[in-house]
């Protein structure tokens, strides 16, 4: 009978136990300086465009963030967590919402093309201007032994001239 009466008492701990959490989780609020509220709020921009995420924004009389900030903590109470509450705003707002793209197709793509672009243009511009400096070398020794022809040209020239003046003078 011990054994019976120990069991029944476990059982209603258990009952009071799950009935204590429940009632505790109902009344949890949720503070908006919390490690779990910026986790949430930090993943989404603003839209009063300051360009900061909805825990960040510090725009003087943002109503936009308030507004959000009081939605976020009422998912939260109802127990939605992070990516479930990302994805309901990605629904309803599109991924313009977010601060950071998706990590996947086209998101993605749209974020490090340009990045490439760049490398690529500079990789680019690092090669003809490689070119374009052995070419100027290439075209200084050139440019030296057009002079040296130019300076034969003209001592030929000029004694013809001489030779012809002699003749008539």
């Amino acid at each position: 009978m011990n054994k019976k009466i120990s069991i029944g008492l476990l059982l209603i701990l258990f009952i009071f136990q799950g009935a204590f959490a429940v009632l505790g989780a109902e009344n949890k609020t949720i503070d908006l300086k919390s490690p779990e509220f910026k986790a949430v709020a930090s993943q989404f921009l603003c839209t009063c465009g300051c360009g900061q995420d909805h825990f960040a924004c510090d725009m003087a009389g943002c109503k936009n963030t308030e507004t959000f900030k009081a939605e976020l903590v009422d998912m939260m109470e109802k127990g939605m967590n992070k990516d479930e509450i990302r994805e309901y705003y990605v629904k309803a707002l599109g991924e313009e919402i977010l601060t950071a793209p998706e990590k996947k197709g086209f998101s993605l793509a749209a974020w490090i093309l340009p990045f490439a672009a760049i490398g690529g243009a500079g990789t680019g511009v690092f090669f003809v201007v490689r070119k374009w400096v052995k070419k100027n070398a290439n075209g200084q020794d050139m440019l030296d032994d057009q002079l040296e022809n130019d300076e034969v040209e003209e001592e030929i020239l000029s004694s013809i001239i001489e030779e012809e003046r002699k003749k008539y003078l």
